[in-house]
């Protein structure tokens, strides 16, 4: 990692979340949303509440700057923790602290785990590729970390392709832009086309990086690109994706939208014959790491997902505040689902932990959580918060589905019909118990039911991803050994049996002095 801090024509970093709602202004960005080309997304009422909650990683870093920043072996600062190179298991450790606490802030997703992910996954891969076939990639990318960091930029990570028929490889597809490839090559750099699908906080972001998203063969050497752009370049257009009840954002004072200030961010970037010049090319053709990029980024990612337990702290809240005001709380099956809530979304949130504890160091000098406890999180998170979601709503009652809006409640005339005949307890106001309710639908069915749900089983992979990299890791050869030493069974000796339990040792059995 470089020790020296860039040149003093570096930009001036972006701090506050102030700062970064104004560095988005002006972008002239092609961003599409209801057939309709958005004039400036920031001031969109239905776009400005995912800018929000990146807003939030900002000034988490401004108020907690010992969860939310590092101390950076590149500018010889502190910059925000989602730019940071992790080196050491503390500080992947530390990642999962501030996605449980920014999970907590905004109850949505914050957008800005794929960046940090995909920097780390690149620092180790970059090098593996320069050590296998020469060059200067590593070189490349630890500049370009360097002149984010020094910007304070956010990092958008492109991986998932849109795939087309997915029994095909990508060079076998009837339309070759089903998967992003490189169209020409030039002496100062590639052009690409194809698209990007489900691509998180992209709008909200300064620079996108795409990634493959499948293992790739020879044939498939176009596919094997790795590069950066700015999110404003030449080429680029955004087809925002729709959310469950989205126009709640635009109508009244919020009652209706149930988390009115914060909300996710999916939408599909289409690049047609967009420019990467040489110096923001990380991958281009070395189409036998594709595997490794993919592998990596998904072993820090899907551990990233304890965010959810973050989110499912405020679902948990809900739940707790929605009987409390209907003067429920006190009923012993009442506590009992509240602990059973606890208790999926702490398992959540320790085994992400847990991966991020048992990391270790990679040729590159940053550091890598465990794998296999990263897809145990992950697969764990596919399910989890549905059981938390269905559990919110059995407290909630079926008054959450069948609420009068907002402006039935501001009526003249049936106005205080609603506020008398859905009053709870006494000392509660309507309003209260409205907006209590519409937050648990916001977060089980509504906007953030993208974030809190559907993202939870597809993000990061799928569920069989998840289950393919567990069946490739339970090691049942060495498990079976255990069992039929202790058993008498088998002709193995002591030491065959040790040898072959040296790897599995040296990965679950570490002392702590390791870790650090």
């Amino acid at each position: 990692m470089p020790d020296q801090a860039p040149s003093a024509t570096t930009p001036v970093m972006i701090r506050t979340g102030a700062e970064y709602i104004d560095s988005l202004r002006g972008r002239n960005l092609a961003v599409y949303l209801f057939g309709e080309r958005i004039a400036e997304p920031v001031d969109h009422p239905i776009i400005r509440p995912s800018i929000n909650a990146v807003a939030k990683t900002y000034d988490l870093a401004q108020s907690n700057p010992e969860l939310a920043t590092a101390l950076s072996p590149y500018t010889g600062g502190r910059v925000n923790r989602f730019l940071h190179i992790a080196q050491s298991p503390e500080d992947l450790v530390l990642q999962n602290k501030m996605q449980r606490r920014l999970g907590q802030l905004t109850g949505t997703c914050f957008q800005r785990c794929v960046g940090m992910d995909a920097f780390n996954a690149l620092h180790s891969v970059t090098c593996e590729i320069d050590a296998a076939h020469g060059g200067n990639y590593h070189e490349r990318f630890n500049n370009f970390v360097a002149m984010s960091q020094s910007a304070g930029h956010v990092i958008g990570g492109a991986m998932t392709d849109v795939k087309g028929d997915r029994s095909k490889a990508p060079h076998q597809q009837s339309d070759p832009d089903l998967y992003v490839r490189v169209t020409k090559r030039t002496e100062d750099g590639v052009y690409v086309s194809g698209a990007k699908a489900h691509q998180t906080g992209c709008v909200n972001s300064h620079w996108i990086v795409i990634m493959p998203t499948i293992r790739l063969g020879e044939a498939d050497r176009d596919y094997a690109i790795v590069g950066a752009f700015p999110v404003d370049a030449p080429g680029i257009t955004y087809i925002y994706g729709r959310q469950s009840c989205d126009t709640r954002s635009m109508e009244g004072n919020g009652l209706d939208a149930g988390n009115q200030q914060f909300a996710g961010q999916e939408a599909m970037i289409v690049l047609d014959n967009v420019f990467i010049p040489n110096e923001y090319i990380f991958m281009n053709g070395e189409h036998e790491f594709a595997a490794m990029l993919v592998e990596r980024f998904t072993c820090y990612h899907r551990r990233s997902y304890v965010c959810k337990s973050g989110v499912g702290d405020v679902l948990i809240g809900a739940a707790a505040t929605i009987a409390e005001y209907n003067g429920a709380d006190k009923a012993s099956h009442i506590k009992d689902k509240l602990v059973e809530m606890t208790h999926l979304n702490e398992t959540i949130y320790s085994t992400g932990i847990a991966s991020s504890y048992q990391a270790t160091k990679t040729a590159s000098g940053n550091y890598i959580n465990d794998d296999m406890i990263a897809n145990v999180c992950k697969h764990h998170v596919t399910r989890m918060p549905y059981e938390i979601g269905r559990l919110a709503q059995d407290l909630a009652g079926g008054l959450m589905v069948t609420l009068p809006s907002e402006q039935d409640y501001n009526h003249p005339e049936i106005g205080p019909m609603i506020k008398k005949y859905l009053q709870g307890r006494d000392d509660v106001s309507t309003e209260n118990r409205m907006r209590i309710l519409r937050l648990i639908e916001n977060m089980t069915m509504g906007r953030n039911a993208v974030g809190y749900l559907t993202e939870s089983m597809h993000g990061a992979g799928s569920p069989q991803a998840q289950r393919i990299q567990i069946a490739r890791q339970m090691q049942l050869d060495i498990k079976k050994q255990l069992a039929q030493n202790l058993a008498g069974i088998g002709n193995a000796t002591t030491e065959e049996i040790s040898t072959d339990l040296a790897e599995y040792f040296a990965r679950v059995f570490r002392p702590p002095s390791e870790l650090s």
